[in-house]
């Protein structure tokens, strides 16, 4: 009499993208648990173990790269920056990607830009047309410029993955971002819960020499304006275009602009820079103007604290630029990818900051 037993059948051909699936987890952890370089959780590694067990392979097998002796290089397309500012948060995520998969011989070049300056983000296009990449990386602040970069890799048949905004006729691998028109129909929400509707607002650009508007505040701006509008808004909108780099000419601009008699109830400004405006106020210890601003980074959260901001709008920058790196290393290696990846979009009070941040600080 034969016996039926089941038996159960191991994977073959297994590589450490699938013990990562099998084990919910990344590939940077599986190999991490494989190479014995700490870092990971016990749970972690307890599941990555039982993965491994459940496969026909030896580890040692299973730690060998999918790309053995091909390189991953990609060019990270982010405007320039200073530590602790928002690009600097979006670099950050890039790096810690970087590290994870750096044994499967992906490597990041970074090549900054002026946020306000078009110019110098059309001179990095033609320097990219010299190079051999896998991959890229871009920060959409000049859509126009952005469209031709991203046709012509379509034409090379290189990968990009898009952040900060999304850039329709694209054909990106990805985008990793919020729902920009969403953020800025939910910071008019915010602001207009803080102001009569007859109050004027005021919507603050930051330029340098050029009233340029990058791609994100632009569809901020439309967003806000919509849900004013379907709100009822019967105030006046007025725009202020204040200096990147010149503290003393935003100073006089906002000493004519605002005045008791202009009725103005708050603002609004659509990039990370709302402390320029909020250093005003807290001089004048003004705390009577209701004032929205843009991510969690240092120099904002003081002016939350205090009161001179009402909320912040956070949009996950690290986690950009984690998976925008995650995203090309998968295409790389022939696993799926999810193109549309829109953020959260954090709504953050004095009352919840410090949570926030303590959180990130932990575990990004």
């Amino acid at each position: 009499m034969k016996k039926n037993a089941t038996k159960k059948t191991k994977k073959t051909n297994c590589r450490i993208v699938d013990i990562a699936a099998m084990a919910g987890v990344s590939t940077g952890t599986v190999d991490r648990v494989l190479h014995n370089r700490g870092n990971v959780s016990e749970e972690a590694r307890e599941k990555i173990q039982q993965a491994i067990a459940e496969t026909s392979y030896p580890s040692s097998r299973v730690s060998a790269s999918p790309v053995a002796g091909k390189p991953c290089r990609i060019l990270s397309l982010i405007p320039a920056f200073l530590p602790g500012e928002y690009w600097s948060k979006v670099n950050e995520g890039i790096r810690k990607a970087e590290r994870e998969y750096a044994s499967f011989h992906v490597e990041v070049k970074q090549l900054p830009f002026d946020q306000y300056d078009k110019k110098s983000f059309d001179t990095l296009i033609r320097s990219i047309k010299q190079m051999d990449v896998q991959g890229v990386i871009i920060a959409t602040l000049f859509g126009k410029s952005v469209l031709r970069l991203a046709q012509w890799l379509d034409k090379q048949k290189t990968p990009y993955v898009l952040i900060d905004a999304w850039v329709e006729g694209t054909n990106c691998l990805a985008y990793n971002g919020p729902d920009s028109f969403q953020s800025g129909y939910v910071g008019g929400r915010l602001l207009l819960e803080r102001i009569r509707k007859d109050d004027n607002v005021i919507i603050f650009n930051v330029m340098d020499h050029t009233r340029f508007e990058s791609t994100q505040c632009a569809r901020r701006e439309e967003g806000f304006r919509s849900y004013l509008s379907e709100a009822g808004f019967q105030g006046e909108i007025r725009l202020a275009f204040l200096l990147a780099k010149s503290p003393w000419k935003n100073e006089q601009l906002l000493n004519r602009l605002i005045r008791p008699q202009n009725r103005f109830g708050g603002g609004i400004l659509f990039n990370s820079r709302v402390g320029m405006v909020a250093s005003w106020f807290l001089k004048r210890e003004k705390f009577d103007f209701a004032l929205v601003g843009y991510d969690a980074i240092k120099i904002n959260i003081p002016y939350l604290k205090n009161g001179i901001v009402s909320h912040l709008i956070a949009q996950h920058p690290e986690e950009q630029g984690y998976n925008s790196v995650k995203a090309l290393f998968y295409h790389q290696v022939n696993q799926p990818v999810k193109k549309m990846n829109f953020m959260p979009i954090d709504i953050l009070v004095k009352e919840n900051i410090d949570y926030y941040t303590n959180y990130y600080t932990n575990h990004i």
